[in-house]
């Protein structure tokens, strides 16, 4: 039997205000007809509004949360400024972005924290707090809302590691990425956002995210737009989570060769070139991608920086090797064997990437679909590659995608993977 998810969908939203009541004209039997507007709940505080100080507290996060999933399901979208104020999304994403840019390109998450004693203070000792690693969500609210709650909020002995595509195809991914940021700036240690391929301009201009914005914020649109995409250049692209586990959003990358230029000689003229004409493909290292350029608003296919769209783009493969990814135009397909070198020479355990939902499966020879949320990818000596995506029923209302079971799975199915321990994920690699 096939259950849909409860959180998959919101009701319509109601119809907009009458104009003729508000010119002080007499509205028609049709117009007095229609249902009054809702009014929030007395628990939720509307509109939201941005602390005195500029610290957000858990309280304030869960009203936002409580917000937000109310605003779903009873207000128009063109009515989304009256609960979150432009100012009040103007100090979230400002405090948010400078914080996200000045994290490495490679996060490492630490998550073995000092315990505390009687007195909450550190012990010596140290403990390991879960990892809790989600792959795509894609702007469903409600999905993302009962994941936090099933699975327990970010806390000192629960870290998130999101792997990206927070925006496009789902109707919230305004809501949805304002809603980790919040997370991020209260507890910046313990979620750790990284950029998915759709936080970019091309995909936002095609996929929904920029009409999104557009139709929720108006005039104020472009100014919200824009805000958000200098946003996504601050995403780092991968993380290393206690010094075992590699994760991002589509993967391994190629190794930029850099060589002395043949034209110049002599000390001074020297000049550095990058061979990415090159036909010979190699894997990329840690330390290529910690140089790599990550502020671009689309990652290149071409040219010297090439290392963020492998990272956001790539796809594994079960041929051995390396070869361009012909079927997305950009970043690579990597095989069984580059997975084991990748994770021999760091002395990992797991990969953990997501990128490919069930539709993208449906098209893949070879590889499982996606009805546990996860698929065991490569089994290699040193370990294994993982792909996770943690958006049921996606993607959602685009009748023309066919809709296999998997798709209408619940969220709590996804959990069985998402939710990774240390200790879990080395077990689990072995």
């Amino acid at each position: 039997m096939t259950l849909q998810a409860d959180s998959a969908a919101a009701p319509p939203p109601l119809p907009p205000p009458d104009s003729a009541a508000t010119n002080g004209i007499s509205p028609t039997a049709e117009e007095t007809s229609q249902p009054p507007r809702p009014t929030p709940p007395p628990e939720l505080r509307v509109p939201i509004w941005w602390p005195e100080d500029g610290t957000l507290s858990m309280d304030w996060v869960e009203n936002l949360m409580r917000c937000f999933d109310w605003c779903s399901r009873n207000v128009p979208p063109s009515e989304l400024p009256s609960v979150l104020p432009v100012e009040v999304f103007d100090s979230l994403i400002l405090v948010a972005s400078k914080m996200l840019h000045k994290e490495p390109n490679c996060v490492p998450v630490d998550p073995f924290r000092p315990t505390l004693d009687d007195n909450s203070t550190p012990s010596d000792s140290a403990a390991a707090a879960s990892v809790v690693v989600v792959g795509d969500v894609h702007g469903q609210l409600h999905d993302l809302l009962f994941l936090l709650r099933d699975a327990g909020f970010p806390s000192r002995d629960r870290i998130f590691v999101f792997n990206g595509d927070y925006v496009d195809r789902g109707a919230w991914g305004l809501e949805t990425f304002l809603l980790l940021l919040a997370w991020k700036v209260f507890m910046p240690h313990n979620i750790y956002l990284l950029r998915g391929n759709h936080e970019s301009k091309y995909c936002t201009s095609v996929y929904g995210f920029e009409k999104e914005v557009m139709v929720k914020y108006g005039d104020k649109g472009k100014h919200v737009y824009r805000k958000c995409l200098g946003c996504f250049e601050g995403l780092p692209l991968a993380s290393i989570i206690a010094g075992c586990v590699y994760t991002a959003h589509g993967g391994l990358f190629r190794s930029v060769t850099v060589m002395p230029s043949k034209r110049l000689k002599g000390k001074k003229n020297r000049k550095i070139n990058v061979n990415h004409e090159s036909k010979i493909l190699s894997l990329g290292s840690l330390e290529e991608l910690c140089k790599a350029r990550r502020s671009v608003l689309d990652p290149p296919w071409e040219g010297p920086n090439l290392i963020p769209g492998d990272v956001l783009w790539s796809d594994p493969s079960k041929n051995p090797g390396l070869a361009p990814n012909k079927e997305r135009g950009i970043g690579l397909m990597w095989g069984p064997d580059c997975t084991e070198e990748f994770l021999k020479k760091y002395q990992l355990k797991l990969i953990i990437r997501s990128h490919e939902g069930p539709d993208a499966r449906e098209k893949r020879d070879g590889f499982e679909g996606m009805d546990e949320g996860y698929t065991i990818d490569h089994v290699v000596d040193s370990g294994k590659l993982v792909t996770v995506f943690s958006a049921p029923d996606y993607p959602q209302f685009q009748a023309s995608i066919s809709h296999s079971p998997c798709l209408v799975y619940s969220a709590t199915r996804m959990l069985k993977f998402a939710s990774v321990s240390v200790v879990d994920a080395l077990k689990f690699a072995s």
